[in-house]
């Protein structure tokens, strides 16, 4: 059994707080500033001076495969900044650097109040409060301004004033700035208060060095030692968990700061700078509108970014493993996990980092084809990872038309057969490496040849963020629906300009009037597109009178012919007799037929009709895949 790869050891606290000074001990580049408030720098001196536990720090040996660029602790010395350091501090950054900002470096310290309010403060130990046995101990600790007077009612009448040492001698408030160095501060107090009558006052300084100032000296701190070895997947555990309290810490971070290293900025390569826009705010602004905020790939995030990358790295490197006659469990697997973004170099990033912009970019256009627009419309966040690579990797390829059509159809498999919403790592690979396959002329992927929809599923698509029910909604806007209103089809002209979303047919006022459950006039056969001036004039009435009502026009709209009306309502696979005679049973029968059609097309397979076994819509075992080293068996791959 291999050992451990941490030894866990006591260390003085001056001397941590030195290496701290000196650059010995850093931080890596990804671990965020330094933030702590003035009461949670109160309580952790507070600590110390009663020698009770502030936890254990955790740190990594330099010089091993994880390659962090390194930065001293706020407040270091330049100095420190030139110092390759031994080891670099994962946890336990907050709690080091304000100690060291109090106690060593010997300046006013920057912080906030617990309201935010950006303050400088000296830190001071109330001699008589801190001997007091009934004063709680952060009551002792007490912050004063930068000129070191406080005015106004500070527990006792007038000010305190503490600008010059003899203020700090007459008022017993003992600098936290010389807890480790107390000789000279100790020859000036007993000068100041010489002579016997005083003799009271210098036995309490020697009781209050005895019981709290030496605390800080002799002070020790669990310090759980990550030796070179650690993996980079453990450091990124590692520092999840020990952070539960701050910011988490996912891979582009880490990856950010191995990057860095070798002089890469990752971090500007994403979010650009004040002269130049990064790759984020290219991908927000991709086919955006000038009157919306952000476009359809907004949401895709940094290490989704990353994802597809790792996609084509590891692919590569299996089929160079191929090529070198490898097989079975010798052959790399295909992944985007967090392990294999962990592992990929910065050649491979600079390697394919603009041929997946580009897939990005076409993936936004290809979303926008089926009248995909907004974030919100989107059935899968996820599934736009797979799109990209994949558009990716073909190239001008999607521009065919039979290409595209088998897109489409592998799409709209991902949505109805709901396979993209949890544990999609293996999904994604597999399709990255069978749907290009697939164009190519070979077999189907599995998301398109063992996916199954139910033909009851209609009835329970109520939910406005559930996949399928987007795309039910995108099918319709697609096959040339056209708002019952103005008979205009919803391309994103006209989506955003007249703020179309999905609406009842039967409105849900006439539905509870006439007894109907929620459960039943909510399914999305009972919704449609349409824009929110149209779904005004509805309302809460009957079918029959808001088709009246369209047909009869009004002072700020014309009407409508009977005929014309029928039109735009069949372009939504309504029938309109069912509608004009309110006749919802039927309405609901008919178009849910209507609905499912379509949904065929789109998949490209007959809906199932028969009882479905527990596991459900996703027939793939993904157990199998991950055993199999991928995600897939990827014979195809070579």
């Amino acid at each position: 059994m291999p050992g451990s790869t941490f030894q866990t050891n006591p260390v003085d606290l001056p001397k941590v707080l030195d290496d701290c000074h000196r650059g010995v001990i850093q931080l890596p580049d990804f671990q965020r500033s330094w933030v702590w408030d003035e009461d949670r720098i109160k309580s952790v001196i507070a600590s110390i001076s009663r020698a009770f536990p502030i936890g254990a720090l955790m740190s990594l040996d330099t010089g091993g495969p994880v390659n962090f660029k390194p930065r001293p602790v706020e407040g270091a010395p330049t100095e420190a900044r030139d110092v390759v350091p031994q080891s670099l501090l994962l946890d336990g950054q907050q709690r080091m650097t304000s100690l060291y900002q109090v106690t060593l470096r010997g300046k006013v310290v920057e912080t906030v109040t617990p309201k935010k309010k950006r303050v400088k403060r000296w830190f001071y130990i109330d001699i008589r409060k801190a001997l007091n046995a009934d004063t709680d101990r952060e009551e002792a600790i007490i912050g004063m301004p930068e000129n070191r007077i406080e005015r106004g009612d500070f527990g006792r009448a007038g000010e305190l004033d503490l600008s010059s040492a003899e203020q700090e001698y007459a008022n017993l408030m003992y600098p936290v700035c010389q807890v480790f160095d107390w000789d000279s501060w100790q020859d000036g107090f007993d000068e100041y208060w010489a002579g016997d009558e005083h003799k009271a006052i210098k036995a309490a300084f020697r009781t209050f060095k005895k019981e709290v100032l030496e605390n800080f000296k002799h002070y020790r701190v669990p310090v759980i030692a990550l030796d070179r070895s650690t993996s980079k997947e453990a450091v990124c555990v590692v520092f999840e968990k020990v952070n539960t309290g701050g910011k988490a810490l996912d891979a582009f971070e880490l990856v950010t700061a191995m990057y860095a290293a070798s002089g890469h900025e990752l971090r500007k390569d994403w979010y650009g700078d004040d002269k130049t826009k990064g790759r984020h705010r290219r991908l927000v602004d991709t086919l955006r509108l000038a009157d919306t905020e952000k476009g359809i790939l907004a949401g895709v995030s940094n290490t989704d970014f990353l994802q597809a990358v790792s996609l084509f790295y590891t692919r590569d490197r299996r089929r160079a493993a191929v090529e070198a006659g490898k097989e079975g469990k010798e052959l790399p697997a295909v992944s985007g996990n967090r392990q294999a973004l962990l592992d990929l170099p910065l050649e491979a990033y600079i390697r394919y980092e603009a041929q997946v912009e580009a897939g990005f970019v076409r993936a936004a256009k290809f979303l926008h084809m089926l009248h995909i627009y907004r974030i919100f419309d989107l059935p899968y966040q996820s599934q736009i990872v797979p799109l990209a690579t994949i558009l990716a990797d073909i190239g001008d390829a999607w521009e065919h038309e039979a290409n595209r059509a088998k897109l489409f159809q592998w799409y709209w498999n991902g949505v109805f057969g709901e396979l993209y919403g949890s544990t999609v790592e293996s999904r994604i690979a597999r399709d990255f490496v069978e749907v290009p396959d697939w164009l190519r002329g070979g077999k189907a992927p599995s998301t398109v040849s063992e996916t199954i929809f139910r033909a009851d599923r209609l009835k329970t698509m109520r939910m406005r963020l559930s996949a399928a029910y987007k795309g039910v909604n995108a099918l319709l806007m697609r096959k040339g629906a056209e708002d019952f209103r103005s008979g205009q089809e919803f391309d994103h002209t006209v989506f955003f300009g007249e703020n179309v979303d999905i609406h009842h047919i039967f409105p849900q006022a006439w539905c509870k009037g006439n007894g109907i459950s929620p459960a039943v006039y909510d399914s999305i056969i009972n919704k449609t597109p349409l824009s929110d001036r149209t779904n005004r004039i509805i309302g809460g009435a009957a079918p029959s009178e808001y088709l009246a009502k369209l047909e009869k026009g009004s002072s700020t709209a014309p009407p409508i012919e009977g005929a014309t009306l029928d039109g735009h309502l069949r372009s939504h696979l309504i029938d309109p007799a069912q509608l004009r005679s309110d006749n919802f049973e039927a309405f609901m029968e008919s178009r849910q037929k209507a609905l499912l059609e379509i949904i065929e097309q789109a998949m490209g397979k007959t809906a199932y009709t028969g009882n479905v076994p527990e596991e459900g819509l996703d027939v793939e075992s993904d157990a199998e895949a991950a055993e199999a080293g991928l995600t897939m068996p990827l014979q195809s791959a070579a």
